[in-house]
């Protein structure tokens, strides 16, 4: 059999085609699943137990993420193995649509916040100050998690996200996505910053989504070195911008079949989002 596996961040509904950086229109989420029913599909074919399911986002119109909130939360309510995130704007533009997203963190299911700054804004921009404050504020007074994507450079760099886990770690539990984002961002964050947030009390978490080849093997072995960090890492495949066969190669390679590979795959997730 199998052994049991629980992603911690996977996304549902189709997005419009979109002229990416300036080319032709174009579909890249070409896994996406539109219906409920097929998102339930692909979890019975990869045989994931557990998972948690965020909003497709990245086309620059903010009703296409806030419009699947619903979606997700219809996800959550209809499988048991399945919790959902929010998705939550950090622009002052979007505070009537974070409106809407928080008044649903009540909602069966709801476990998570979910934010980025790929689609405009920083963590030290003042017009974004206000709804960032909301956002992790929020998640801290109803026991939720705060999904940050991490890429390198720019607003997502996982630099300028530290400011955030400084400010709001010690109250909030952040799920920085993608181990930093990036050779730069893997660098960053295995080589320091994730165990000294660790070790100062932050309520960090990461998951290994998108991550370069030598980067689950480094991260197992400082772990190892350091003796913490083993409960703050989840597997995810961030599908349909993943893919569950090389995510989970990659990680169980590194990790093994022990007690860390437990961790990573199954037990991190269950205390993280219940």
């Amino acid at each position: 059999m199998p052994s049991p596996v629980h992603d911690a961040h996977r996304h549902i509904g189709v997005l419009p085609s979109y002229p990416f950086y300036g080319g032709p229109a174009i579909s890249p989420d070409t896994t996406a699943k539109a219906t409920v029913a097929d998102f339930l599909a692909t979890l019975d074919d990869e045989r994931v137990e557990r998972t948690l399911v965020l909003p497709n986002y990245g086309v620059p119109d903010p009703d296409v993420a806030f419009g699947l909130n619903h979606l997700a939360i219809e996800a959550a309510q209809k499988d048991e193995r399945v919790r959902c995130g929010l998705w939550v704007s950090p622009k002052a533009s979007d505070a009537a649509r974070n409106d809407a997203a928080l008044d649903l963190v009540g909602e069966d299911g709801v476990r998570a916040l979910k934010t980025s700054f790929l689609l405009g804004g920083s963590p030290d921009d003042p017009d974004c100050a206000e709804q960032l404050h909301r956002i992790f504020t929020t998640a801290a007074t109803h026991d939720l998690v705060v999904h940050v994507h991490t890429s390198p450079g720019a607003a997502s760099d996982v630099d300028r996200i530290g400011e955030l886990v400084e400010t709001y770690g010690d109250a909030t539990k952040i799920h920085l996505v993608h181990l930093g984002g990036g050779m730069s961002g893997h660098l960053k964050l295995i080589g320091g910053r994730l165990f000294d947030w660790i070790e100062a009390g932050k309520q960090v978490y990461t998951d290994t989504s998108w991550a370069i080849g030598f980067a689950p093997r480094w991260l197992v072995a400082e772990i190892e070195r350091r003796g913490i960090g083993h409960d703050r890492i989840l597997f995810a495949t961030d599908t349909p911008w993943g893919d569950f066969a090389g995510e989970h190669a990659r990680l169980r390679d590194a990790a093994g079949d022990g007690d860390l590979a437990a961790a990573f795959f199954t037990h991190n997730f269950e205390a993280l989002y219940g």
